[in-house]
This record gives C-alpha cells, sequence and structure tokens, in this order.
C-alpha cells in the first residue's frame, strides 16, 4: 500500500504549523506549533504520581486545544524555526498524524521542512523519529525556500517555471533572506534578520498601550494579535501615510471591538497609525530592535552580491516572499496576493 496513497506534507514553524496532504490547495489544518502537558506532581503528591504512572505521557493537548488549558503548561518546541525539545516534538507530530491527519504513517510517504541553517544532528533526530516511532516507509526533508520557489509554478508559464531566485522567508519567529540557484541553497550567503510575525505582534502591542488605556491588560497581546492580522498594512512613503490620516482620520482609522475575558463586557479600540507602524519595522528595525538596524532591501541586495558572479542576475529578478499576509490584504487583492508585493505592486 505504501506509495498508493497521497503523501503528508508537514511544515512545522515557530509560530504554527500547517499539515495536510500532496495535491491538495491549500494545508486541512494550521494550528498553533505548542503543546499543553501536565506537570510533574510535586514530591508530597505520592498517591497522584503513583496513579497517574504510564498515563502521563498520553496526557497533553496540542495546537488550539493547548492554549485554553490552565491548569496544564504551554511549551513551545520550536524556537527561531528550530526545534528545541525533541520528547515534545515526537508527541507532538503523533497527535499531527493520528488526530488531525488521521492517517497510517506506514501507509503514506511524509514531506517534511526545515530552516535554511538547520544543523545535520536536527535533520538525524527528524529522520529517527519518523522512520522508528512511526515506520514511514518514506521521507524527504526539504528547506521551505526551495519549496516556495516550487510552488510558485502554478502561477507561472511552464517556460517561465524556475528553482532559481531569492526568497524572502519570514514567519512567526525568524526571517531569512534565501538565494537559491537551480534548486540548491547558497548556504553561506543567507542572511538571517532578528525580526518576524511576532516582533510586528509586540511592537504593535506596544503602540496601543501607550495609547489606547481601553484594553485589558491581559488581553493585550491577543488585541495586538488580531489588530496585526486584520488591519496592518505595508505603506510606500511613511509621511504621506503619516498626512492622510492626519487630514482624513475617519477615513482610515478602523475600529477593532473585543470581549472583556473577565468581565464579558465589550470593549472598542481605536485602531489609526498602528495599522501601519507594525509592518514598518522590517524596513526601519530601529523601531523596535535597537540592536538591528539594516532594513530587509538592504540585506537582500548584500545576499545577492555576495553570490557568485554568474547566478546574480537571475536572482535579482523579483524575489518570491513566503510571508503571512493579513486578512485585509486577501480581501482586496484575492488568492493572488501570493504573488503580490504591497510595495512594489504584483511580481511577473
Amino acid at each position: 500500500m505504501a506509495g498508493r496513497l497521497p503523501a503528508c506534507v508537514v511544515d512545522c514553524g515557530t509560530g504554527y504549523t500547517k499539515l495536510g496532504y500532496a495535491g491538495n490547495t491549500e494545508p486541512q489544518f494550521i494550528i498553533p506549533s505548542c503543546i499543553a502537558i501536565k506537570e510533574s506532581a510535586k514530591v508530597g503528591d505520592q498517591a497522584q504520581r503513583r496513579m497517574m504512572k504510564g498515563v502521563d505521557d498520553l496526557d497533553f493537548f496540542i495546537g488550539d486545544e493547548a492554549i485554553d488549558k490552565p491548569s496544564y503548561a504551554t511549551k513551545w518546541p520550536i524556537r527561531h524555526g528550530i526545534v528545541e525539545d525533541w520528547d515534545l516534538m515526537e508527541r507532538f507530530m503523533e497527535q499531527i498524524i493520528f488526530k488531525y491527519l488521521r492517517a497510517e504513517p506506514e501507509d503514506h510517504y511524509f514531506l517534511l521542512t526545515e530552516p535554511p541553517l538547520n544543523t545535520p544532528e536536527n535533520r538525524e533526530y527528524t529522520a529517527e523519529i519518523m522512520f522508528e516511532s512511526f515506520n514511514v516507509p518514506g521521507l524527504y526533508i526539504a528547506v521551505q525556500a526551495v519549496l516556495a520557489l516550487a510552488a510558485s509554478w502554478t502561477s507561472r508559464q511552464v517556460g517561465e517555471r524556475t528553482l532559481t531566485g531569492t526568497v524572502i522567508d519570514s514567519g512567526d519567529g525568524v526571517t531569512h533572506v534565501i538565494p537559491v540557484a537551480e534548486g540548491y541553497v547558497i548556504g553561506s550567503c543567507i542572511k538571517h534578520i532578528p525580526i518576524a510575525g511576532r516582533d510586528i505582534t509586540y511592537f504593535t502591542q506596544q503602540l496601543l498601550r501607550e495609547r489606547e488605556v481601553g484594553i485589558p491588560p491581559e488581553q493585550s497581546l491577543e488585541t495586538a494579535k488580531a489588530v496585526k492580522e486584520r488591519y496592518s498594512y505595508v505603506c510606500p512613503d511613511l509621511v504621506k501615510e503619516f498626512n492622510k490620516y492626519d487630514t482624513d482620520g475617519s477615513k482610515w482609522i478602523k475600529q477593532y471591538t473585543g470581549i472583556n475575558s473577565i468581565s464579558k463586557k465589550e470593549f472598542t479600540i481605536d485602531v489609526g497609525y498602528e495599522r501601519f507602524l507594525g509592518p514598518e519595522i522590517f524596513f526601519h528595525p530601529e523601531f523596535a530592535n535597537p540592536d538591528f538596524t539594516q532594513p530587509i532591501s538592504e540585506v537582500v541586495d548584500e545576499v545577492i552580491q555576495n553570490c557568485p558572479i554568474d547566478v546574480r542576475r537571475p536572482l535579482y529578478k523579483p524575489e518570491f516572499y513566503q510571508v503571512c499576509h493579513t486578512k485585509k490584504d486577501y480581501e482586496e487583492i484575492g488568492p493572488s496576493i501570493c504573488r503580490h508585493n504591497p510595495v512594489f505592486g504584483v511580481m511577473s
């Protein structure tokens, strides 16, 4: 039976994990990359420890279920794209395969993703888990940037398809600028940017805290994340954008309504400059990180200039951006948002 069923595709990121079956146009599930486990009982609770012996490994939750478990400890096994806790990661994969995909791992090949600077030891750990714990018949581990270029083939003519390009891979915890030549990552030229989606959320949270007093303190991060996903966009000119809001604020300022988790009452806040100042930290990183001041455009140019001269020209062609787009962008542009750069327009 091995090989007859579609391959399982699992993309584990710092913030979210995307999973589904090969051949489908979109993931079946997108879940937070977290796991909620029961903390070990204290020394005095010997009776409880004896009762739970052998069951502890089964008492855990992943994804959205793990976030709202007050009596459990929520862990994030992946940090900056790299797996840090392999025991938790194995349990995470177990739930992904059996509970979400509802697949028998012996019957499916698996395609997993890895960050561009992943270590050989991490690849070995991954292979060990998949082959020895889950007994999969076949496994392929691919760099996310190469898969992003391959995915762009669906919207290109046959003669225009290529695996050469510069990929800006920006997730929740880390951003990489990755040059790819004929399907091979030029590892020595990869640049890491210490700014990603989570930093935009934190910066938006800081801006809202300074201006809006009606946000419940315990929900400020959740509110900032919702504001980022619903209303944020990248502006081509920062000064002109400020003038737009100052001259006709009612046209551009949005209102966000949330529910206080304690009092269950509604609260409403105005969302103004935060809409474009959040994503702006990619181009003015000093806003959020005083230790890193190089804008992403300069990083891209530096990466390409460090590559061999014979591949620089194709690398300067319109880059493929692998990012988490906002709902606002999708509603305005549609599915072609995957090939749209809000600063420079539609990419050819």
